[in-house]
């Protein structure tokens, strides 16, 4: 089934999340008595609410999306590129610029979107922040009454799982074993929320969630038994 897609019908796509505020007692006193209730499972009586809140962003009640990066093929004869941008800024025009992109160009039927793990976080999670911010769904993201086969998503994660439904692979691991080679990274995930708010170097942020999708990409070219994608072909608009 893989072979038969046609790779300008995917848009991959990967986002970075951070907590709504910098700081657990920036949260009114309500939303702190509902993180204790929401996060009483996996904190244990390891952590307080407050030493837990680092992970806030993984949590799209408590979180908020601060890059949203894609990642396109365009094929001119012989020609291979792949074309990443991102959006950033405040949420809301975020969540609106993506929405505009998937109006304009991925909305027929036969468009696809993909992500690392995007079935269980990334696609659930922008439809989440749509929702709160006040954005009517788009077609991509609106679930409701689709049948699984008529749903327009990709994971590269379900993908590898082959029908086994407990297992878990990171990205970073599966471009490994793959033969992928690594980019050089200067962070990762756990970083995300002190560079955002400590930092404030939104640029390393985007340039980090480009790189996860140009790596989606290229597990999605090697699940497919084709030639990675060279530097060349890369290419940031």
């Amino acid at each position: 089934m893989l072979y038969k897609l046609n790779l300008e019908h995917i848009l991959f796509l990967d986002i970075e999340t951070v907590p709504l505020h910098e700081n657990f007692t920036h949260l009114d006193e309500t939303s702190q008595q509902l993180w204790e209730l929401k996060t009483q499972y996996q904190r244990k009586d390891e952590f307080s609410p407050g030493e837990f809140y680092d992970r806030a962003g993984i949590w799209a009640e408590f979180g908020k999306i601060v890059c949203i990066s894609v990642g396109y093929f365009k094929m001119q004869g012989e020609t291979r590129n792949f074309r990443t941008t991102s959006f950033y800024g405040d949420e809301a025009k975020i969540l609106k610029e993506f929405k505009q992109l998937l109006i304009d160009y991925f909305s027929s039927v036969k468009h696809l979107l993909c992500a690392h793990n995007g079935k269980e976080f990334d696609f659930p999670y922008i439809a989440r922040r749509m929702v709160i911010n006040g954005i009517n769904l788009p077609y991509k993201l609106d679930l409701f009454g689709k049948k699984p086969w008529e749903v327009p998503h990709l994971d590269t994660m379900e993908l590898w799982k082959f029908g086994d439904y407990k297992h878990y692979t990171s990205l970073k691991l599966l471009a490994h074993i793959l033969g992928i080679p690594s980019p050089k990274e200067d962070m990762d995930g756990s970083m995300v929320k002190d560079v955002f708010y400590k930092e404030k170097d939104i640029n390393r942020i985007i340039d980090y969630c480009e790189l996860d999708v140009v790596t989606t990409a290229q597990v999605f070219l090697r699940m497919r038994n084709e030639e990675l994608l060279t530097e060349d072909e890369i290419k940031k608009v």
